[in-house]
């Protein structure tokens, strides 16, 4: 049975592999005091191109989602994101459980548009009773989007300089963020990213880690008392230095990026196939992830001999499902999902 129904289905690259292997035989400090935690952090600012970033480890990228909004949001303000937003649909509110209301805009394929977000803040400041409502507090958007597209470094600048006119950090999710700097087209670097977003993450869950997300606050804003706020949400690892092995191998001579542009050329071979075979892309995206439109008997068809994932119901016959690549897609994987299309 073949999958692509996700880019998470293999454990790690072999490189990650091993260094976790090798950090076996020492012993090391705990909750990322360690030298291996203090090279990752390095390597990682090196390729930010920012030496006074402050990089932080976690695990997962819900987990990251909240403890990062949670405590860059002042806690009778929300955080807003498109409807489409992971916090807003598959976090299992878990934003607002930790008492930030998630304050929607309307997503276009999978963006938020600076203009909107601004009519937003405006609206909302006009409003004199606004001292009786959840105020815009932080800014969350996701680089690739849920729908896999990509904001470009305009996009990003414009989404930063309202968000900053509203005194709001501007929060860039990046558990794709390897496959949404590989990809044919897009134009923003990672120093790029690290110059406008006030705080974002680097995906390893997604892109070659076992677990793990490298957390990067871009503008001496890391919140007080940080590493005490991590383990108030249960989030801080006793045995950090396996998180910073991690990174370690996949900031070393290039492996985060390599990988991850693995999975971009497979997917781009993939889509090529599907619309020289007439189906219908549902969007238009350069990264991992697929979406195409299919009827019942065609999902019926394949999904005898390949995992899809569900992504929502276009309408009454048909359904959008998703096609997700990863960094270890193989050739032969792909030869074999166009053979079945």
């Amino acid at each position: 049975m073949l999958s692509f129904e996700n880019d998470y289905s293999r454990a790690a690259h072999p490189a990650v592999l091993d260094a976790v292997a090798r950090a076996n035989e020492h012993l090391y400090s705990g909750y990322g005091s360690d030298e291996l935690t203090a090279q990752a952090k390095y390597k990682i600012r090196e390729a930010c191109d920012l030496p006074n970033a402050d990089v932080w480890f976690l695990v997962g990228g819900t987990q990251t989602n909240q403890v990062v909004i949670d405590t860059v949001t002042p806690a009778y303000a929300g955080v807003v994101a498109v409807e489409s937003g992971h916090p807003n649909v598959h976090e299992a509110g878990a934003i607002e459980f930790s008492g930030h209301k998630v304050l929607t805009l309307p997503h276009h394929n999978g963006k938020m548009d600076a203009a909107e977000l601004n009519e937003f803040c405006k609206t909302f400041y006009a409003d004199g009773n606004y001292e009786h409502m959840v105020f815009p507090g932080c800014v969350y958007v996701s680089q690739s989007t849920e729908y896999g597209t990509l904001y470009s470094k305009a996009e990003l600048e414009a989404l930063a300089d309202v968000a900053h006119r509203y005194d709001m950090p501007l929060f860039v999710d990046g558990a794709r963020l390897g496959y949404a700097l590989t990809a044919t087209g897009g134009d923003l670097t990672l120093p790029d990213l690290a110059r406008i977003a006030d705080v974002f993450y680097i995906g390893g869950t997604k892109v070659g880690a076992l677990f793990g997300e490298a957390v990067v606050f871009t503008k001496n804003n890391t919140p007080k008392h940080f590493l005490t706020r991590i383990k108030q949400h249960g989030a801080l690892l006793a045995k950090g230095f396996v998180l910073g092995a991690q990174f370690d191998a996949l900031f070393t001579d290039g492996l985060y990026f390599k990988i991850a542009r693995n999975a971009n050329v497979a997917a781009d071979r993939i889509r090529e196939a599907l619309k020289a075979k007439g189906y219908r892309l549902t969007f238009e995206a350069p990264t991992n992830q697929i979406f195409v439109t299919l009827d019942q008997p065609t999902i019926d068809r394949l999904a005898q001999h390949v995992k899809l994932g569900f992504t929502e119901k276009a309408d009454d016959a048909h359904t959008v499902m998703r096609i997700c690549t990863s960094w270890a897609t193989t050739d032969e994987e792909v030869d074999q999902l166009i053979q079945l299309l």
